[in-house]
């Protein structure tokens, strides 16, 4: 019987319940919790304040352009995110890594015996409504809420993109829609990585 595997890595864009699944899952199993965010720098969401090179970075791109320079952004983070998960591959320390910049046709690459991996994914509706709600868009002035429309174009694309390219690479893809759905897989791994 194969052991259980080592690593296990949560894709999926922005607001689809990584960290929160990320967060219960590293309770439950005692293990070390990483988000790829803090990994690299990128300007991210601009929101509850905005710096100036977050604003200028929204405000001066298209949104095609934006999303470009974040797919290069996970593009050159993936050889630290590989040394990463091999180094913890070999060490059967127990990580769980999430982040956008986990691309499914780069996680696709890996060696699956010490790595599982599962990708969120939502309707477009629900994850511009969380991100509208976190960052409190009804009292954002006219320009702020243009940065954070670009933020949710940004983030609608990506999740068109994962699930295209999990579907692709034969990945394990989820719906989460609500957050009782995040409490079930968060079981049900728990249960599989505990064995």
């Amino acid at each position: 019987m194969a052991a259980a595997p080592s690593v296990l890595l949560i894709f999926g864009t922005s607001h689809v319940g990584k960290s929160t699944l990320a967060d219960r899952l590293g309770e439950i199993l005692e293990w070390r919790v990483e988000s790829t965010d803090t990994l690299g720098r990128h300007p991210g969401r601009p929101w509850p304040e905005v710096k100036e090179p977050v604003a200028e970075y929204y405000s001066s791109l298209t949104d095609e352009t934006i999303y470009w320079f974040l797919r290069v952004h996970h593009e050159n983070m993936w050889p630290l995110l590989r040394q990463k998960i091999s180094g913890a591959c070999k060490a059967n320390a127990g990580l769980i890594l999430e982040g956008t910049a986990l691309r499914p046709e780069y996680i696709a690459e890996l060696d699956g015996q010490q790595v599982s991996a599962i990708g969120l994914h939502a309707d477009p509706n629900v994850i511009r409504k969380r991100i509208e709600r976190e960052s409190s868009y009804s009292k954002r002035a006219d320009g702020h809420k243009l940065l954070i429309d670009k933020f949710i174009a940004r983030s609608l694309s990506d999740n068109d993109d994962i699930k295209e390219a999990a579907e692709q690479h034969g990945l394990r893809l989820v719906n989460v829609a609500d957050l009782q759905s995040l409490d079930r897989i968060a079981d049900e791994l728990a249960g599989v990585f505990a064995s």
